[in-house]
């Protein structure tokens, strides 16, 4: 039995089904009783919740769709890092995978491949203006609903584009059919490797079929980077000339020759639909001939070929409500409502590299060390635990004490697991600084004195009421703190008061993280809390806000926020719990309330037919009472009615105890015969 299933998690959400499990999570389909609604509840596995990485990559997601509002992305309500367990709360959709509507359909027609395309876009693009990369877009991730609108979801690999982090070392996981070049190869990414994978995706909707198949992913990363794909007009000469081109423009090996943007993608993307007898001429422009970058194939002719041998195939975990397969009318028109868990972020079926029979199995991809800091990012880092390193101490007076200058082998070649590197590394230790406080300041000068610090700065506008455009607002890390040379550092500078206006969302009623999120989602940001104790709502529920919902403010405003601290919430239960009657000896009770133990006792019915206890708590708690092992009573305490809802009282069964055998009696010894040897014979008495 599934130990989630049938409990309440925070006294709000009941669980009822699993929908899927992997690698990283559970997700289940539960009721929110609070809402009213049926959500969908990613829960962390508990083996994961003290690894740093998985975490990190659970509660990134989080944040990443937090800071998203688009009805496009799938919501997230609410959610909890708790000590004992960690979950995201989202929304609960209906419907199939993109990728299952293609295997149905075969070949899409091309309005109805841009009809979906479009949405994608649409969702990218409000993704990218707020800094989010999806990096793992793929039709596994694009969920059908039954009137044809689309949801983009598990943003369980998502990177803010202010992360100065590589994809080969943050180990991201993704499918090797849908990656750009740059992110199998383990480079640095940027929005355009989505801009790629929406082209990947087209290029299939339009066909039917991807633009590179083999054995296994390693061959498939390869042919991402090297090999030419087969022009769509080839495989089905149906297809539009202009949207040829749109869909090989978007699958340009080198990032700088895509399109810039994911809106500038959807504005050609209209304009064929206004004008399908277009063209664009793309390849006049940059003199592409379908996508060869030389800054990536430089790299890889006549040598060993870079990739990303970090990328797993994953697959949905698919459940209709009556357990048939899911299918949809090529119309849009649903036939039957179906219902899909969400994939969890790391559901996999096999790691590739590590099951495959291929000789490659053995072999490992080597990252680009260049530019990282040895001791804070390399040294007993468990992702580089494949290989072994030789330090060369160099000398670059213009670089960070402890930056790594060259390596050898390369970056992106095959190497065997336990292989020596060979690291340049700049010669002295990494320096403590702290982080002056630069707020105040011009833009440049500020810049010039954080990298004379040893750090490496980089600059980010943001609107501010009171800070005059072009000087310091603040850095992160903040003025003050204590970081090691090399750090990078964000300087926050002024674009002088924000002009426009938005509205402060209604959030009074909702749990404290919705409150963060609808308020982020509307530029807004969250100002002070001030708890109230008399409050008899839950804990982190919002009470009121300042300015209140529906006031027009200056975008960047902060709103104050007035929250329950749940002290008025509690109530205590008292419940008189009825003992079997016809027993009379003593009975070990165990009382457990959500499943763990909240009391035990000794309790004896032939003294006393009831036994009291108290609960204090909010919302309802599931209660099971055993005696003596033997499950007795299961109930529900409801706080708010103060009351004790028995759902069921078994009869206790008093065991039997085990027959005891009599011993068969000893047998008596005949008397002795005075014959001597003679065999007695019966004693007959006269």
């Amino acid at each position: 039995m599934d130990k989630y299933i049938g409990k309440r998690l925070d006294g709000r959400y009941e669980i009822h089904e699993l929908l899927g499990q992997g690698g990283m999570a559970y997700v289940y389909r539960a009721y929110d009783r609070i809402e009213n609604r049926w959500v969908a509840i990613k829960i962390l596995k508990e083996e994961l919740s003290d690894n740093s990485d998985f975490l990190r990559r659970f509660r990134n997601e989080s944040k990443a769709i937090a800071v998203l509002s688009h009805p496009s992305i799938v919501k997230v309500y609410d959610v909890s890092f708790g000590d004992r367990i960690q979950y995201i709360v989202m929304e609960y959709v209906d419907g199939i995978t993109l990728k299952q509507y293609i295997e149905q359909q075969g070949e899409l027609k091309w309005r109805e491949a841009l009809y979906f395309t479009v949405q994608i876009l649409q969702a990218l693009q409000h993704a990218h203006e707020r800094g989010i990369i999806h990096r793992d877009i793929k039709p596994q991730n694009i969920m059908v609903l039954e009137d044809g609108s689309i949801k983009v979801m598990d943003f369980g690999i998502a990177r803010f584009t202010q992360a100065e982090t590589q994809t080969m070392t943050d180990k991201a996981i993704g499918s090797v059919h849908y990656i750009a070049p740059e992110q199998a190869r383990g480079g640095h990414i940027n929005d355009k490797a989505d801009i790629y994978s929406v082209g990947v995706m087209l290029y299939e909707m339009l066909t039917g079929q991807l633009p590179f198949v083999a054995d296994n992913a390693v061959s498939v990363a390869i042919m991402q980077m090297q090999a030419e794909p087969t022009p769509p007009t080839r495989i089905n000469p149906a297809i539009p000339k202009g949207l040829e081109e749109i869909t090989m423009h978007a699958m340009e090996k080198n990032p700088a020759q895509r399109f810039p943007s994911a809106a500038d993608m959807l504005e050609d993307v209209e304009r064929f639909r206004r004008d399908p007898e277009m063209v664009f001429n793309y390849g006049d422009q940059m003199d592409h001939a379908y996508a060869r970058g030389t800054d990536i194939y430089d790299s890889v002719r006549g040598g060993q070929q870079d990739y990303n041998d970090n990328y797993e195939y994953e697959e949905e975990y698919v459940r209709s409500r009556n357990g048939a397969k899911a299918s949809m009318i090529v119309t849009g028109i649903v036939a039957a409502v179906v219902v899909v868990g969400l994939v969890v972020g790391g559901i996999f079926l096999w790691n590739f590299f590590k099951n495959s029979t291929q000789t490659e199995s053995d072999e490992v991809i080597l990252p680009d060390f260049k530019g990282m800091i040895y001791e804070t990012e390399i040294k007993d880092n468990p992702e580089y635990a494949d290989f072994e390193f030789e330090i060369v101490e160099g000398n670059v007076p213009s670089k960070a004490a402890g930056e790594v200058l060259q390596q050898t082998p390369q970056a992106g070649m095959a190497v065997k697991k336990g292989k020596t590197v060979s690291l340049t590394v700049n010669g002295g230790t990494l320096e403590e600084i702290v982080v002056e406080d630069v707020s105040g300041d011009k833009q440049q000068e500020a810049y010039d004195k954080l990298e004379a610090l040893g750090l490496k700065p980089k600059i980010q506008a943001v609107a501010d009421e009171e800070t005059a455009v072009g000087y310091v607002v603040r850095t992160e890390p903040a003025a003050g703190a204590t970081v090691t040379s090399g750090t990078a550092i964000t300087i926050f500078v002024s674009s002088g008061p924000s002009t426009e206006q938005v509205s402060v969302p209604n959030v009074t009623g909702s749990p404290l993280s919705t409150a963060e999120s609808d308020l982020e989602a509307n530029g807004l940001v969250r100002g002070s809390i001030t708890y109230d104790d008399e409050s008899d709502k839950e804990e982190g529920t919002v009470l009121s806000t300042s300015p209140e919902g529906g006031k027009k403010v200056p975008k960047g405003s902060a709103v104050d926020l007035i929250v329950s601290s749940g002290k008025g919430a509690e109530k205590t239960v008292h419940y008189d719990i009825p003992l079997p009657s016809g027993v009379s000896e003593d009975l070990e009770m165990s009382i457990y309330v959500d499943g763990e133990l909240f009391d035990s006792r000794v309790v004896n019915p032939s003294v006393s037919a009831y036994t009291g206890a108290e609960f204090t708590g909010t919302g309802r708690s599931s209660l099971t009472i055993r005696l003596n092992g033997q499950d007795y009573i299961t109930a529900e305490i409801n706080y708010e009615t103060e009351s004790v809802d028995v759902h069921s009282q078994v009869a206790y069964a008093t065991p039997t105890p085990e027959p005891t055998e009599t011993p068969a009696p000893e047998p008596t010894a005949a008397p002795s015969n005075d014959a001597g040897d003679a065999p007695a014979g019966p004693v007959t008495t006269h």
